[in-house]
């Protein structure tokens, strides 16, 4: 294969995509009925001030799980899909008046789930009735399907929060829910 030939095509093909893209656009001056109203302008308009917004509605809590040093897990959120998978969501808590660092443990000890940095791989799910433990679901990389990049949280700072399990039966609607560093606490599915 002449590689001089290769090289020439991919230009060419590049060449073509660029003169494509520029050449997408339809005229180079939109009409003035085509033109946006100023963003400027709508904005303004349209945007309440920090008084005039709405409160937010309150979030039903399922479970506070508290941790370490002011750390505190509140789940929110526990919903099935039809694609067999629980979706746990909620917000990470330092209820401190310092800087809290999100334990290495909440992680977990599996190396694959580990040398992917802090995270809450660590947590699992345990249905005593059906005698199962259902662990985070990882990625075909070993990534757990959860919050990762977890280092630390200032004085009175959260973090919205995620994890992913298979989904217990229909027929189990209760859960204990653990997380390494935090203490257990029961997770009612509907």
């Amino acid at each position: 294969m002449n590689v001089s030939y290769v090289r020439g095509g991919f230009i060419a093909l590049a060449v073509t995509a660029s003169l494509t893209v520029a050449g997408c656009g339809a005229d180079a001056e939109p009409k003035e009925s085509q033109k946006p109203a100023t963003t400027t302008q709508r904005s303004q308009q349209s945007s309440p001030s920090a008084a005039e917004q709405p409160a937010e509605e309150p979030v039903e809590t399922l479970f506070t799980a508290k941790g370490q040093k002011g750390l505190e897990l509140e789940v929110t959120e526990a919903e099935r899909d039809a694609g067999g998978f629980l979706t746990v969501k909620g917000r990470l808590k330092n209820t401190s008046d310092s800087v809290s660092a999100i334990p290495a443990q909440t992680s977990g000890d599996e190396t694959e789930v580990v040398k992917h940095g802090k995270s809450l791989g660590g947590a699992t799910l345990v249905d005593s009735i059906g005698k199962k433990r259902y662990y985070v679901l990882r990625d075909t990389d070993g990534r757990p399907l959860t919050t990762t990049s977890l280092t630390t949280l200032g004085p009175g700072k959260s973090t919205a929060v995620f994890l992913q399990f298979p989904a217990p039966p229909a027929s189990t609607t209760e859960v204990s829910f653990q997380l390494p560093t935090f203490e257990p606490a029961t997770l009612k599915l509907s």
